[in-house]
């Protein structure tokens, strides 16, 4: 892993902001955008993915990083629980919410294994995460 210098350096951000664009898109099926406060609720949970994970960046230390990833880890599990809805209301396909819900595991995934290497790593106080054991 290398130096992350900004958020948009961060993997797990980077795969979020396309699982944002997925779940927009999702959203925009006829059958699901009448579905207004899903709608709205599922594109909340994505979006808090990838701005918490921005946030926590932002804050500089790691007890404030991990905590806003942690946030993020939990709204990708609330965003797998909105998809099951639509499943089940039938606004979206097997196929759309198996894809769906791939991408948001990956993405908890990194979320937490990001978490994990976090908790072995000293900070300095630069502007830049220098990722070093």
């Amino acid at each position: 892993m290398g130096r992350i210098e900004r958020f948009e350096d961060i993997e797990a951000w980077k795969k979020a902001r396309v699982l944002v664009r997925d779940i927009y898109n999702i959203c925009n099926i006829d059958q699901y955008k009448r579905d207004y406060n899903l709608v709205d609720q599922t594109r909340r949970a994505a979006v808090s993915i990838m701005a918490n994970i921005a946030e926590g960046f932002a804050r500089r230390t790691k007890r404030e990083f991990i905590n806003f990833l942690g946030i993020a880890h939990g709204s990708a599990a609330e965003l797998q629980s909105h998809l099951y809805i639509a499943l089940d209301q039938k606004h979206i396909t097997r196929a759309n919410f198996n894809s769906l819900y791939k991408n948001v595991e990956e993405v908890s995934k990194m979320i937490q294994g990001f978490i994990n290497y976090l908790k072995t790593l000293k900070f300095t106080n630069s502007k830049t995460l220098k990722l070093q054991n």
